[in-house]
């Protein structure tokens, strides 16, 4: 049997969606399995939406508390990461509603003060650190922390964690237009924002 490569084909009860139907049954197993997959990308995407490592790290943990509670809603009628990223997304979309008041109570609106975005850099490799000057990288962080929270949201999908336009509407709770309307003026306004230095 030597000289043959030996290809691995994924058992079909390994699959996300399977996984979650164990889920529902309590089955402790797949769900430290579904957490061992995603830790690390729920993680990512919560930072990149909040910009805060201990509140993505409690909202990352929280999505994995709803999942294990609300497994059984789960149909299959999407793909397990599209469900879950909404679960998620939501939990930061909520989160940064309720925080906006508090943040411009503590944080003021002084122009003058550099935007909590430019002082820390991201924990993660990302398509902005492609960019040679770290000016401009700040830039254009800045401007996706300026972006709405929806904008921001479909433009992170994408660009970070790949999903097509039918994806994003599906965790957005929107349709594929609305994501492409939020896609398009999200690229536009962060053009925008570095133009000045391309020129």
């Amino acid at each position: 049997m030597t000289g043959h490569a030996v290809t691995h084909r994924p058992d079909p009860a390994d699959t996300d969606e399977a996984l979650c139907e164990r889920v529902a049954r309590r089955d402790e197993a797949a769900f430290d399995l579904l957490v061992t997959r995603y830790q690390g990308r729920a993680y990512r995407l919560a930072w990149s939406l909040l910009r805060d490592a201990e509140e993505a790290r409690d909202l990352s943990q929280e999505a994995f508390v709803r999942l294990y509670e609300t497994a059984g809603r789960f149909r299959g009628e999407s793909r397990f990461s599209t469900w879950f990223y909404r679960i998620l997304v939501n939990l930061c979309l909520d989160h940064r509603r309720r925080r906006r008041g508090w943040r411009r109570l503590l944080l003021g609106t002084d122009d003058g003060d550099p935007p909590p975005i430019e002082r820390y850099p991201a924990p993660f490799t990302d398509p902005a650190d492609t960019l040679q000057d770290a000016h401009v990288r700040r830039q254009l962080w800045a401007a996706v922390e300026r972006l709405p929270a929806r904008q921001r949201a479909a433009v992170l999908l994408q660009a970070q964690d790949e999903l097509s336009t039918a994806e994003v509407a599906a965790v957005l709770g929107c349709s594929e237009a609305t994501v492409r309307v939020h896609v398009h003026r999200a690229v536009a306004a962060l053009r925008l924002s570095i133009g000045g230095n391309e020129r």
